[in-house]
This record gives structure tokens, sequence and C-alpha cells, in this order.
């Protein structure tokens, strides 16, 4: 079961943040978590996000784990609202586009020429 939670926004819109085992393929450790954060109207908004991508099993119960001032910062600042990097907070790793995520390794080689 993916960890998660929400902010509410002053503005009413709110971040939502999954702790997500990583993809087949996507971060290369076996395994591994990843710390999805994800901008939107409401919660729906954002699950229903996550699920047009290919994340179909995605689902918030409660605030167990919600988003720290440092990731809202971080996926607000985002021009996609979509942000990912591995769980263990290492402040040194930056935030990655979901598509970076969502690739395949065979994707990633045809990409590391551009």
């Amino acid at each position: 079961m993916a960890g998660g939670g929400f902010a509410k926004l002053p503005g009413g819109s709110v971040v939502v943040a999954l702790s997500l085992p990583s993809p087949p393929g996507g971060s290369g450790v076996p395994g591994a978590r990843v710390r999805v954060l994800v901008h939107a109207v409401n919660r729906q908004r954002a699950l229903t996000r996550l699920r047009n991508l290919g994340l179909r099993a995605v689902y918030l119960r409660g605030n167990s784990e919600p988003p720290t001032p440092d990731e809202i910062t971080a996926v607000l600042h985002h021009p996609d609202g979509l942000v990912w990097r591995s769980v263990p907070d290492d402040d040194t790793e930056s935030w990655h586009p979901i598509r970076s995520l969502l690739r395949g390794p065979a994707d990633r080689r045809a990409g590391a020429g551009r």
C-alpha cells in the first residue's frame, strides 16, 4: 500500500504526496520506492493525473505522510506540477520530471544523446 498525504494550499488547490514502488526499470534498483508529488485543483484530480500516466492502482488513504514545506515548494516551482525522487531523503538529489521515471530503459538510452 502506498503511504501518502496531502496539503491544502491557501488558494484552494492541493499538493498530494505519495510513496510508491518504483516502476519496473524506473530507478534501476529492485524494490526501490519513489516519492511522487502532484499539484492539482483537488485530491481526486491529482490521483486522476497519475492514473492517466499509467499508475492505475494509486489510491490515497488518509494523511499519514503529508508533503513537507520543501516538497510543496518543489512541486509548485515545477512547470508540470508533477515531480518525483527516490524515497530516502537525500537533500542532494534533485526532483525529476515524472516522464523520466515512466520511460523504459530503451527510451532512456535513446534520449541520452539529446
